[in-house]
């Protein structure tokens, strides 16, 4: 079953994810299906597929519901204080779906309305919306956006802008007093606060691209990490942390690369080097680094004649946002790699086989089934794979996340 579902995440002011939009598609349903089938069939594919909970790493979920989805209480597979009904405006002025509405926030769900047009007929009924969705695609060109911000304002409304993919579109959304942000932009913009990583002072580039070799040499990365005492420092001081709860503790860089294995290390070595001194790290952009090389890697074992291995398919996904962590041009930092031109010429301009596997990435994060279907399809991938691919990536992203965050909070209860 061709079933896409990918989570997109919504970021406060702070730049803090607060929760994910849920967006799926079924194209193994025939034409003239209602759209009822395709929302039943996609989430009945997302709860049964996997452990929802883990797929949106505890954060709420914002999902598109039509009227008999509501009266058949699909709702209530998920906690009211882990899901954000959303519905068009149009369901809210049917007598029928507001009744339905209504029940739902008085069970203590919370409602979501997407595009929401003010107008008299619905100021009586807004005591059951608590977010507006507002959409600032560049092809939405509605005059009235500043008015039904202003308005929803007025009524305590939490709004949400949506289709953020420009800073011009952020910079608006945010000048118009938005409460929360959704779209390609701001899940890949770094916090204003986060400073520059001086990377001029770093083995990271030579240490990633050692540790995620086909057949990695021990020895060279104990060299190029022996040779950093910040690299040295934080390594052995991670693995004697309680997290680890070594009964002797690790004297030597080899010793502490056997304990910390290598999978381990190359998910530490990225994290680590864009920590702040204050212990901040651009989450989101970090885990989108994560997921896009896991995701890489995964699909490449399933496509035709590639140019590249898996290993560097990781590498591709994983350096596909270091022009933003590092905030300069993309092309700048890549000519510091030592990777191949193959990598670097897909993440510049989509050149190549390899520079088809990244589109689709890109085309399934920004849930464009029709480009992501003609990538795989270009590429030999079974498209009926994808979703499960991506279920599996996000799950491990989200292990794997929770594993590196975890030494430090382990030390303070250690020291306590």
């Amino acid at each position: 079953m061709d079933s896409y579902i990918v989570r997109q995440a919504i970021v406060n002011e702070k730049h803090e994810t607060t929760g994910y939009e849920i967006l799926y598609t079924d194209n193994s349903l025939k034409a003239g299906s209602t759209d009822d089938a395709s929302a039943a069939n996609a989430i009945e594919n997302f709860l049964s597929s996997m452990d929802s909970s883990k797929f949106l790493d505890g954060k709420t979920a914002f999902l598109t519901f039509t009227s008999n989805l509501l009266e058949k209480n699909i709702p209530k597979m998920f906690s009211t204080n882990k899901l954000v009904i959303q519905i068009e405006d149009s369901l809210i002025t049917n007598p029928f779906s507001q009744n339905l509405i209504e029940k739902y926030k008085q069970s203590g769900y919370k409602i979501a309305v997407v595009d929401f047009e003010f107008a008299p007929r619905f100021f009586g009924i807004l005591d059951i919306v608590d977010y507006i969705k507002v959409n600032f695609s560049p092809m939405n060109d509605n005059p009235s956006i500043e008015n039904i911000i202003n308005i929803g304002k007025s009524f305590g409304k939490q709004i949400v802008a949506y289709n953020i993919e420009t800073q011009e579109a952020y910079n608006k959304a945010k000048s118009l007093g938005c409460t929360y942000f959704q779209g390609s932009f701001v899940s890949e913009k770094m916090p204003s606060e986060i400073k520059k990583v001086n990377y001029l002072q770093s083995n990271f580039f030579l240490l990633m691209v050692a540790v995620t070799k086909d057949e990695p040499d021990i020895d060279e990365i104990e060299n190029i990490i022996s040779r950093d005492v910040s690299l040295t420092f934080s390594l052995l001081k991670l693995v004697n942390s309680a997290y680890f709860a070594l009964r002797n503790r690790a004297h030597s860089v080899k010793q502490a690369l056997v304990i910390l294995g290598l999978g381990q290390l190359k998910q530490w070595i990225y994290l680590l080097s864009f920590k702040q001194d204050d212990g901040s790290m651009p989450d989101e952009l970090i885990k989108i680094s994560f997921l896009r090389a896991t995701f890489a890697s995964e699909l490449l074992e399933s496509a035709e004649n590639m140019p590249i291995s898996r290993s560097e398919a990781y590498l591709m996904g994983m350096f596909s946002t270091l022009g933003k962590l590092m905030q300069m041009p993309l092309a700048e930092v890549l000519e510091q790699l030592p990777i191949s031109d193959e990598i670097k010429n897909a993440l510049l301009s989509y050149e190549g086989r390899a520079g088809i596997l990244y589109k689709l990435i890109l085309s399934y994060e920004r849930a464009d089934w029709n480009e992501m279907s003609q990538c795989a399809a270009q590429l030999g991938i079974p498209q009926s794979m994808i979703a499960q691919k991506y279920f599996e990536c996000v799950e491990s992203v989200n292990s794997t996340w929770a594993g590196l965050t975890n030494p430090s909070h382990s030390e303070e209860e250690e020291s306590v």
